[in-house]
């Protein structure tokens, strides 16, 4: 059950209407790294966690993407103003001119429709939290990027606010890791031979020619 409340985690605001900007925010509206993929992506994946702590967790966390969206939503609201012009509108933003009445569209800054493929759910828990903590990782990558194109303090300061809250869920990710790594599945089935040991020294065989039988150099990877 959810219960919205009208209220954002942070003040949104911009100094100006900026509408080309607007359509590089919706990047982080309906792309492959943005807000929505990560509150399905963490949804889809809580269905099946017994764990309660970490269900709740990523319950949380998927919520907390939903407000993330209404926040990038509103950024988008405020800097395409209030009248539609699509003739000096860019190709990602054409739609919300001539469409949507500038209601942000659920698409990328090149105006592709989000889609559900960009959702990983494996049912392997440890994989999971892996490819989530990734998902962080990569959406910090590009705020930082929207970050650096913009010098409109009241977009800067929501951008901030956000990249913060990407770090959180990161970290709250890898600790949630830490914690399943004795229990998780994928944990059972490796490091049973000496093999599951060994890195191979491929970047340093300085010329030598190898036949197809032989075994290049090895390190016992306990030594890192």
């Amino acid at each position: 059950m959810f219960k919205y409340e009208s209220r954002y985690l942070h003040p949104v605001k911009v100094d100006k209407p900026n509408p080309n900007y607007a359509t590089l925010l919706q990047e982080q509206l309906g792309g492959p790294q943005g807000e929505l993929k990560a509150a399905m992506q963490y949804f889809a994946q809580s269905f099946r966690i017994r764990d309660k702590e970490i269900r709740d967790l990523f319950l949380d966390i998927a919520t907390e993407e939903l407000c993330h969206l209404e926040m990038i939503a509103e950024l988008i609201n405020q800097l395409n103003g209030h009248e539609p012009c699509a003739n000096k509108a860019t190709i990602g933003n054409v739609e919300a001119h001539v469409l949507t009445g500038l209601t942000p569209m659920l698409a990328n800054a090149s105006g592709y429709l989000w889609t559900a493929a960009y959702v990983n759910e494996t049912g392997d828990l440890a994989a999971d939290i892996l490819s989530d903590i990734a998902s962080e990782q990569r959406a910090k990558v590009v705020y930082q990027n929207l970050y650096r194109q913009i010098d409109d303090n009241g977009v800067r300061e929501t951008i901030d606010f956000l990249l913060n809250r990407e770090e959180a869920h990161n970290t709250m990710f890898r600790q949630a890791f830490n914690k399943i790594q004795e229990s998780a599945s994928s944990q059972q089935d490796w490091g049973v031979t000496k093999d599951s040991r060994i890195y191979f020294d491929l970047s340093n065989l300085d010329g030598q020619n190898f036949q197809p039988n032989d075994v290049p150099p090895s390190f016992n990877l306990n030594k890192f």
